[in-house]
């Protein structure tokens, strides 16, 4: 029997009992306000790179002291192996599916990201160090993690993941600002259409990747491990910068 303001975990969600459901919310809401100030930071300073992997503990930190456990943030010892599998599998999908986008004349110029333009030491950089420490690790511990695990305390699975995936989505806002001048096939798409062009562009940013926050959160929640959305979430990033680089090549 539990005591008043204590939690049960199901197979779906932690759920709070009335005397711990103002705490919940009160977490959640810390934490979102916290990303916020956070995105802002990370998009119009040059700290990225160290900003990350410290915001990122003191995530896990607060989590923590919250009362989460590591296996409600995804980081469980029991199901690494699971999570390294689903990992593996996302990227050979994403792998292919690059493969056949840079192959293809009509697609390939999605690949021509002038701030990935880079010679190869630059491009294994980028993919194998940059991108995963000043991007994959804070964010996968925003969103698949921390607030992921605050947000099962008082939400539905669905509404876990949908809520975690809009505001994944509504984070790429500001990057998305300038997505049109740096990527060669999205200003090629919007030229001429002045400013209801990047309109468009920051609307399709965030659909965009809120729609990849819901696959990343669902390989999440089917293998209960953190490394299966960040393996999902390197594919995506990190061989985006290695295909670039033979997009580049190829178009020279």
């Amino acid at each position: 029997m539990l005591e008043s303001g204590a939690s049960e975990i199901t197979a779906d969600r932690v759920v709070t009992r009335p005397g711990n459901g103002r705490a919940a919310l009160v977490g959640t809401g810390l934490v979102v306000a916290a990303l916020a100030v956070l995105n802002v930071v990370d998009n119009l300073s040059r700290w990225g790179l160290w900003l990350a992997p410290v915001a990122a503990v003191a995530l896990l930190a607060f989590a923590r002291s919250r009362g989460l456990s590591w296996e409600q943030l995804g980081l469980g010892r029991a199901r690494v192996r699971a999570g390294a599998w689903w990992a593996a599998g996302a990227i050979a999908v994403v792998t292919g599916i690059y493969l056949v986008g840079v192959l293809l004349p009509v697609t390939r110029p999605a690949f021509l990201d002038a701030r990935y333009h880079l010679g190869l030491a630059g491009a294994l950089l980028s993919a194998f160090v940059i991108i995963p420490v000043g991007t994959i690790l804070l964010e996968e511990v925003a969103f698949r993690s921390v607030l992921w695990g605050m947000l099962s305390r008082h939400m539905a699975a669905w509404r876990v993941l949908l809520t975690s995936s809009v505001l994944f989505g509504l984070w790429h806002v500001l990057p998305s600002l300038h997505l049109a001048a740096a990527n060669h096939g999205v200003g090629e798409v919007i030229r001429g259409a002045g400013t209801s062009g990047n309109v468009l562009v920051v609307l399709g940013t965030v659909a965009f990747t809120a729609l990849g926050g819901v696959v990343a959160g669902e390989l999440r929640r089917r293998s209960g491990s953190l490394l299966a959305s960040a393996g999902m979430h390197w594919a995506t990033n990190g061989l985006g910068v290695l295909f670039g680089l033979v997009a580049w090549k190829i178009m020279a």
